[in-house]
């Protein structure tokens, strides 16, 4: 609480009159209350100020010359103030002369009188006029600021008026001088305290370095009742704090991710212009991969099941003088999540309609996501080269959803192409330039990396290894990048082609390794400097992915899973998802958990990138769980402790049997038509080249045994790489029609050659049947 001073009481202190102190303030403070007004302590500083200025000589001795009055009046000032040393010892040794003259009489009378008189002065007095002495100091010392002195003169007067000294002792505490003390401490330099937003009443004591019971006092003045372990909020605690004299300030708390990314706004001087981010959406089967490997002259759907494209791919192609990035998404509805994820991540989306088929459902979501992400559209009306194409009826429907083309007035380019006789390849990616640039696309890549994971897998020979694209930065080789849960420091980086990069700048995928685990497909990954915070963060984000989980110990299958239903005792499915790569265990879980109904809830315990191992099979026996398999294989462990724990397996190569199975089963109609029927399993042991044949593997069977007109799996690390049919059977030199366990043999593919020592071929074969 700030101090005051009156003006009269002022004036008092030195001796002037309040008229003259009322003359030097006018305008520098409000004087309505004339000599009763107050003056803070800014105020009393200017005043001292001009009354030194006002009454400062040159020297000490042309001070003491201009007044020797002062020196006179001392000595006339009465004996009373001074001490005199013992009177009444001096008094009682005084004797009365034995005289007989009348005269002298009188005189030792007089004596006496005195005498007795000074007998009865009191020295101890407290009622001592201290302000003569204080101005016998002001005119030895006149330099010295008013302020000094009047401190001095209210410390000497406010002990006198308190009893502080009574017969020489000290009566105040030490615990009262310590607070005393503090007080003026905080006076002079209040103490800083910083507030966060909530704060218990012990918390608030300590900072301020208060006992919790003078806040508590102060809070019940506030009307706020609270004990030491209530919390008060900011409002609450800045105002007890400004009252008791500290200087509250907001705590501001630094998290790790704030610690660690560099959150700051590029500078325009610093911006470069970098290459388009393209990603290619639409419906199922019309053609984006195809229209892709028009672009990059390379075939990638004949490798994916069915046609359809399982994995999101990045691509950097070569344009004129400049290149773009395209990202490849997934069309199934299966894969909605990774195909929004793909449209946050770019600045361009193609849109693939076939022109014999219009605006599909899955075209829809596409176009609700690149709304959402505020992408620009390009239409690309694929299949022109069919004879039922009809480009006006697709553009008819695109304006059904505020797609107008710029043909009919609008700003959505669209280019009729066909991915087969590549009919306007060239002036579609003369569209995307031009958007392009039109956008002023720029990137900072001075600065750390960052940008997002766009696949993830597990490789035996390399770890975890990561697709990213980097939107904003460099990386650089040994950089250490953390992504979800995942940390590591990068010790390998090549682009799509394999080959190997020192570093990557804004707008280029590449591949990179050196990371802990594998990551999830969409997560944002950034390069940072301090590797012990960026595993703390880790460490951090595991323990919440941690409190979130909960499992479900309900035992069920997909044949007894209808049954349970109607008998009231499942009311969750628990699956647990193992996929070949991250962004496949996410479209999975998705798409298993959607099935979910006011009957049960299909619920995914875990997912995660690899073979199936035992550990995976514990968990489903433990949580009641059956285990879906995509594009992967259980290991003979895993097989064998599943069929003794029955648990269920399931094992699928394209997502709409997982979906279909599940759907069919809550439904209480599970009855597949055509199972897999596992024959053998061989183990390569050596790889022979001959020419004009390829490649033949030396095998040894393991399991089984493998039969001339099998289908054969190739299965490396437990993921499945190829799915073919066996070519030749040999024993020797002799063609054979099955080999059995604990025999060698030797065997060749239809079609594929890149067969490697230590893989393994599985032989099965399709069959009909019927659930009774």
């Amino acid at each position: 609480m700030i101090k005051q001073h009156r003006i009269h009481e002022l004036a008092k202190d030195m001796g002037l009159p309040s008229k003259d102190l009322m003359e030097i303030m006018e305008g520098k403070a409000d004087l309505t209350k004339k000599h009763m007004s107050a003056l803070d302590d800014e105020q009393l500083s200017y005043l001292f100020e001009k009354l030194t200025e006002r009454n400062q000589l040159p020297n000490l001795d042309s001070y003491l010359e201009k007044k020797p009055v002062a020196k006179e009046a001392a000595k006339a000032r009465p004996q009373k103030a001074a001490k005199p040393k013992k009177p009444k010892e001096k008094l009682q040794t005084v004797k009365l002369p034995v005289v007989q003259d009348p005269e002298a009489e009188k005189a030792a009378e007089e004596i006496a009188k005195q005498a007795k008189t000074l007998r009865h002065v009191e020295t101890r007095a407290v009622d001592v006029n201290l302000d003569k002495f204080n101005e016998k100091y002001d005119r030895i010392a006149p330099q010295t600021p008013k302020t000094k002195n009047a401190v001095t003169k209210q410390k000497f007067t406010s002990r006198g008026r308190r009893g502080g000294f009574r017969g020489g002792k000290k009566v105040e505490t030490e615990a009262q001088r310590l607070q005393r003390l503090r007080m003026e401490n905080i006076k002079k330099t209040p103490l800083k305290v910083l507030i966060p937003d909530e704060i218990t009443v012990g918390e608030l004591a300590a900072r301020m370095k208060m006992t919790a019971a003078n806040i508590i006092k102060k809070l019940m003045g506030l009307g706020v009742m609270a004990s030491i372990s209530d919390t008060i909020d900011y409002d609450t605690a800045f105002l007890v704090a400004s009252e008791l004299g500290c200087a509250p300030e907001k705590e501001v708390v630094v998290t790790i991710e704030e610690r660690l990314f560099e959150e700051e706004e590029d500078k325009n001087e610093d911006l470069v212009t970098r290459s388009p981010i393209v990603v290619v959406m639409g419906h199922v089967d019309h053609g984006k991969t195809s229209l892709l490997d028009a672009i990059r002259h390379a075939s990638v759907t004949s490798t994916e099941a069915g046609g359809i494209t399982q994995h999101i791919g990045a691509y950097k192609v070569k344009v004129g003088d400049g290149e773009i990035t395209f990202l490849d998404t997934p069309g199934h509805e299966a894969f909605t999540a990774m195909r929004a994820r793909g449209a946050l991540m770019t600045d361009i989306a193609i849109l693939v309609v076939a022109a014999d088929d219009g605006i599909m459902p899955q075209t829809v979501e596409a176009i609700n996501h690149a709304k959402a992400a505020g992408v620009s559209i390009i239409v690309a009306i694929n299949k022109m080269d069919k004879p039922e194409a009809n480009p006006d009826r697709v553009m008819q429907e695109l304006t059904e959803y505020e797609l107008v083309p710029e043909e009919w007035g609008g700003d959505v380019i669209c280019v009729p192409v066909s991915a087969a006789t590549k009919q306007g390849i060239d002036t579609l990616l003369e569209m995307v330039q031009l958007t392009a640039d039109v956008k002023e696309l720029k990137a900072n890549p001075n600065r750390m990396a960052k940008g997002a994971v766009i696949e993830a897998k597990l490789d035996k020979g390399r770890g975890p290894v990561a697709t990213v694209l980097v939107q904003n930065g460099t990386l650089h080789r040994g950089d250490v990048v953390i992504a979800g849960t995942a940390v590591g420091r990068v010790r390998a980086m090549t682009d799509e082609n394999g080959r190997r990069l020192e570093e990557a700048g804004p707008a280029t995928p590449v591949e990179i390794t050196g990371l802990a685990e594998v990551p999830a497909a969409g997560d944002d990954f950034n390069a940072v400097e301090n590797e012990k915070l960026a595993r703390e963060l880790v460490e951090k984000r595991r323990y919440q992915q941690k409190q979130e989980q909960f499992n479900s110990y309900q035992k069920v299958t997909l044949e007894n899973l209808f049954s349970q239903i109607e008998q009231g005792e499942s009311k969750e499915l628990s699956i647990i998802v193992k996929a070949d790569v991250q962004g496949s265990v996410e479209a999975v879980r998705q798409s298993l958990e959607k099935l979910s109904n006011d009957e049960v809830k299909v619920r995914v315990i875990h997912g995660a990138v690899g073979a199936i191992t035992e550990s995976d099979v514990m968990l489903a026996e433990a949580s009641s769980a059956i285990i879906v398999g995509f594009n992967v294989r259980p290991d003979p462990l895993a097989r064998n402790r599943a069929e003794e724990a029955g648990v269920d397996l399931r094992l699928y190569r394209v997502i709409y049997d997982a979906i279909e199975d599940v759907e069919s089963a809550m439904k209480g109609m599970l009855a597949p038509k055509i199972r897999e029927v596992d024959l053998g399993r061989a183990e390569i042991r050596q790889v022979y080249r001959i020419s004009n044949v390829g490649a033949v593997a030396g095998c040894y069977v393991t399991e089984g045994k493998i039969l001339r007109g099998a289908k054969i799996r190739v299965v490396r690390d437990g993921i499945i790489i190829a799915d073919d049919e066996l070519a030749s059977l040999k024993r020797f030199k002799d063609d054979v029609k099955e080999v059995a366990q604990g025999y060698e043999c030797g065997m060749s593919l239809q079609k594929f050659n890149d067969i490697k020592e230590g893989d393994f071929f599985e032989a099965y074969m399709m069959e009909e049947y019927r659930e009774d």
